[in-house]
């Protein structure tokens, strides 16, 4: 996966601010995007590649942690570093506990910034990592056949290729066929990381989910 260059976006109505903030990050090769509202930030949207976004808790219309609310009812994630010139320990806990990076207090020191925002980016890159293999891994499931699909479950679950085959109704050598084909799809090189495959793709859950939609329109 080509890594896309981290960008700072920066929420604050006050121009000095701003720009001051994005000296001090420039200074450390840090791309920015400045904003003076939540509107102008939502036109622009959420950048592909890792960000982090630094957050004035006050703006003009919708406050800062509006914003935080909205992004997580959203499923979007990205990190925040809030910044205040009021802030209060009840504001600290909730921006904190909705995954908040940091809680800065104007004025603060350019270094603990700099230091929260690096943090964030780190954690941007490993959640893009993260979904960028799980998106990988799907593609090799989808690769598999229907019988392969359900050979993987059974396998996950710890049934040995006997117990399998009773269960399916195929001979045992039959399941060894198809598990080697779909081990080799997969790229797994051993049963211990095939279950590990299916317990990210949530392969069993899956399964469960669908048993119990089944039963609900039994006779």
């Amino acid at each position: 996966m080509s890594e896309k260059r981290p960008v700072v976006l920066i929420i604050d109505d006050d121009l000095d601010l701003r720009c001051s903030i994005e000296r001090l990050l420039r200074s450390v090769d840090m791309d920015t995007r400045l904003f003076a509202s939540t509107p102008e930030f939502l036109t622009y949207g959420r950048p592909d590649g890792p960000a982090c976004l630094v957050l004035d808790v006050r703006l003009p219309g919708q406050s800062g942690l509006d914003l935080q609310r909205w992004l997580v009812a959203n499923d979007i994630e990205i990190p925040i570093v809030f910044i205040t010139g009021h802030g209060d320990i009840p504001m600290s806990v909730q921006a904190m506990k909705s995954g908040a990076i940091e809680f800065l207090t104007k004025p603060f020191r350019p270094q603990e910034l700099v230091e929260a925002i690096h943090m964030g980016i780190a954690r941007d890159r490993a959640r893009l990592e993260n979904e960028h293999s799980l998106w990988a891994l799907r593609q090799c499931f989808e690769s598999l056949t229907a019988r392969e699909r359900e050979i993987m479950i059974h396998v996950a679950r710890g049934r040995l290729s006997k117990q399998i085959a009773g269960d399916i109704g195929i001979s045992e050598a039959t399941v060894k066929v198809h598990r080697g084909n779909l081990m080799k799809k997969m790229k797994a090189g051993s049963l211990a990381e095939l279950g590990q495959m299916a317990d990210k793709l949530k392969l069993m859950k899956e399964q469960m989910r669908y048993r119990d939609l089944s039963h609900q329109y039994l006779p």
